[in-house]
């Protein structure tokens, strides 16, 4: 059985099993039916997320182990929960060596390693090259022997029997590793790895040794009853995420399983033996019908007033990916060039290719379609290349050539690379759509579009995941929530963030204009978390300063800017004042967000702490601390009979998510159908409604505009004679035409039972 719903949180040394077991009873009193934990296999030393798994053998020390997992399993059957994990097959860490027991083998014994097939590695460039080192020349010259290793400062390296002997730099020359600096990697790297994180090795998944060995732990949780569902990270990095999803489904057929896979506007996900996607497909939609479709040329207009130019998403896209396909993920595309050496320009022609790719990757034979669209893209953009796109194009349709193998997994880390964490830092014309998942260009999204594409889930992917907010969003739901309503002030926006980038000037407007909408966004947000964050878009748009080569002079300026938010005392009230003005429409959309997710076809999740209001921005600020005990304390208030207002505590938003969560736990037959219901009226274009088979949900999009006409005043909607009862208020209704000023008299959202 699938979840009803899934609530999200992010297991770590700082908040281990132990602390997610006492979570058990507060998620079942929420409405949760499964908790949904981050990676729970040993990790990197230190590591805060789990991605980076070291021993698959077993549950992670620093999380509790084998009891934490099993007293948390316990406590979860004792509230009646399931458990659903994150697992991670594509890579595994390789940042502290000594910790992950294969890849010490394979640098100790290289092709020799019973692990040598283990990781995808390609040998044939003899020495596995490991950027490690400084970028001094005498680098290695400060490698030391000590207790058989070879120590470069801290970190520690195994030598091979037999080749002990000798200087430190002697015995280095005789490993079946070279250490290089560390600058080298994107070029020369002679492992795949994740995007392009040399921390994180690619595993030879579709081996069967390799999988039985990385996932026979997950597989005995399944098999003991410890986890009903399992969530794939990352599947576009395999070789064959088809073959890879058969042989776990096969392995654990009952186990509800969804993929991290992020589908373009449009795509359809590949007819896998899944429940369906983690849900950002969902949240670009959710989110986009609660923008003002309508005033998108203004932000064209501030753009191109901010900016100076008219660079299109398009082409911001294209010249992002090809700079990532021929820089940062240079040893990749040499690995491909390798394939065919007697095609002059092959490496031009396959990098455009990826660039103008315009999805994350086919599964060919499933998906060709991409490749036919991005050689009609590749040829349009370099005429003076298309006798090599038609010969290399020959060869990346065939599914059971290399070139196409390897070409599918490229195109993936091209596309996340360069448009997640770079073309959404520098075209920011409207931030509340720079989200993963969703085209940036697709300013708003209708009632009717909405509608239909939701229809269409609740067909074919009725059971995979709907979220808002995740470990990887660029911005957490309520702030894209209070970001909608720039849409609906366009005006407003345009003349205060003019004043603001004269008053605080930044070389790179663009990165300028990302960081005051994520300040009102975001507002009331610390200096320090600003800073940080502005700090990071800046290294990853990469036009002023990079991760690789900081520039001092910039980031001084952009720090700068941030001080002057909270040390100029006219500028300060000017932006909170601003952020004020936005943020009851905020909670209206934010409400509206929540309720048409956790009711919309497919399992909703709830990430940690997002039942309350939650101004997060990206990763690391996405992972703070959450306050439970507070959250206990006002879910107890509401289940006394507090009927909470909607206002800066965010009580509001826990009595929509408990309400609901419980409603689809307790009474699974009212959601198993979808049907648009209308409102008549003459701002009946405000209502998004629909009936999922006697559970109607209503919510109030664009505020603004609506309270600009004076209300609901004679909208109706018409539901069947049947009575309803309103679950947030328990209001009881009757008849055929209901007044939405009386349904959401008290919430911007209602949801309708039948009684």
């Amino acid at each position: 059985m699938p979840p009803s719903g899934t609530y999200r949180v992010q297991v770590r040394p700082e908040f281990p099993l132990s602390a997610a077991a006492e979570l058990a009873d507060y998620l079942a009193d929420l409405g949760a039916s499964h908790l949904y934990t981050s990676p729970l296999l040993t990790a990197a030393p230190g590591s805060e997320h789990g991605y980076d798994v070291v021993d698959h053998r077993m549950v992670s020390p620093a999380l509790g182990g084998a009891d934490g997992l099993k007293s948390l399993a316990g406590a979860l059957r004792a509230a009646n929960l399931g458990l659903v994990v994150d697992i991670v097959p594509n890579h595994a860490g390789v940042a502290v060596p000594h910790a992950n027991p294969t890849w010490w083998d394979v640098l100790r014994n290289g092709q020799k390693s019973e692990f040598a097939e283990f990781y995808d590695i390609d040998w044939s460039r003899g020495r596995l090259l490991l950027p490690a080192l400084g970028t001094d020349p005498g680098e290695l010259d400060k490698l030391t022997v000590e207790d058989g290793e070879l120590r470069y400062y801290e970190k520690r390296f195994p030598i091979a029997e037999g080749t002990g002997d000798g200087s430190p730099q002697e015995i280095h020359d005789r490993q079946h590793y070279e250490l290089v600096a560390w600058t080298r990697g994107d070029a020369e790297l002679g492992y795949r790895r994740f995007f392009s994180i040399v921390d994180l090795a690619g595993l030879r998944v579709e081996d069967p040794a390799v999988f039985d060995a990385t996932h026979a732990e997950i597989l005995r949780w399944y098999a003991e009853g410890l986890v009903q569902g399992i969530r794939v990270d990352h599947p576009d990095g395999l070789r064959d995420p088809g073959a890879y999803l058969q042989r776990l489904h096969d392995a654990a057929p009952d186990a509800w399983l969804v993929v991290e896979k992020i589908l373009e506007p449009g795509e359809e996900l590949p007819p896998w033996p899944v429940a369906g996607t983690t849900g950002y497909d969902a949240l670009a939609e959710v989110c986009g019908v609660f923008v003002d479709p309508g005033t998108e040329a203004f932000f064209d207009t501030l753009q191109h007033h901010l900016t100076g130019t008219e660079t299109s998403w398009q082409d911001q896209v294209h010249e992002a990916k090809l700079n990532v396909a021929t820089t940062m993920l240079a040893a990749e595309l040499t690995r491909l060039t390798r394939l065919v050496p007697d095609l002059d320009g092959a490496p031009r022609a396959l990098a455009e290719l990826a660039a103008c790719f315009p999805v994350y990757r086919s599964y060919l034979p499933f998906g060709s379609r991409h490749l036919a669209k991005a050689r009609a893209e590749a040829g349009r953009r370099r005429p003076q290349l298309i006798p090599v796109l038609d010969r290399l194009t020959a060869r990346l349709r065939n599914p059971e050539d290399e070139l196409a193998v390897l070409f599918q997994q490229f195109t993936g880390a091209v596309m996340a690379k360069g448009v997640e964490d770079t073309s959404f830092y520098r075209w920011t014309r409207f931030t509340a759509r720079n989200e993963v998942g969703n085209d940036p260009a697709h300013f708003g999204v209708s009632p009717d579009e909405f509608h239909e594409v939701t229809a269409e889930r609740g067909r074919r992917w009725p059971d995979a995941m709907t979220t808002l907010s995740t470990h990887d969003t660029k911005r957490s739901e309520d702030v894209r929530a209070r970001l909608a309503v720039l849409a609906e002030v366009p005006g407003d926006w345009t003349e205060v963030v003019r004043r603001w980038v004269r008053i605080a000037p930044l070389p790179d407007p663009a990165l300028a204009h990302l960081v005051w909408q994520a300040a009102v966004g975001a507002w009331p947000i610390s200096r320090e978390r600003l800073q940080a964050y502005a700090q990071k878009a800046a290294r990853e748009a990469a036009t002023g300063t990079t991760w690789q080569q900081p520039d001092e002079e910039f980031e001084s300026l952009l720090r700068d800017l941030v001080d002057r938010i909270y040390d100029d005392p006219a500028l300060h009230r000017e932006v909170a004042g601003f952020a004020e003005s936005i943020t009851p429409p905020g909670w209206s959309n934010a409400l509206g967000q929540k309720a048409v997710q956790l009711t919309m076809p497919g399992v909703p999740d709830v990430y940690q702490g997002s039942e309350l209001w939650d101004f997060s921005l990206v990763d690391p600020d996405n992972r703070r601390p959450v306050d439970f005990a507070a959250r206990r304390e006002l879910l107890a208030r509401i289940d006394d009979g507090w009927q909470p207002p909607v206002d800066h505590s965010g009580a509001a938003k826990l009595l929509v998510t408990a309400r609901t969560l419980r409603l689809r736990r307790q009474r699974p037959e009212l959601f198993t159908g979808y049907h648009p219901v209308f409102a008549e009226g003459r701002v009946g274009e405000h209502v998004l409604a629909f009936d999922r088979g006697g559970a109607v949900t209503i919510a109030t999009r664009l505020p603004v505009g609506l309270s600009r006409h004076g209300g609901w005043g004679d909208t109706t909607v018409s539901l069947d004679g049947h009575s309803w009862t309103e679950v947030f208020t328990n209001t009881s209704y009757g008849g055929n035409r209901i007044a939405v000023a009386e349904l959401l008299r008290t919430y911007p959202v209602a949801l309708l039972v039948k009684e």
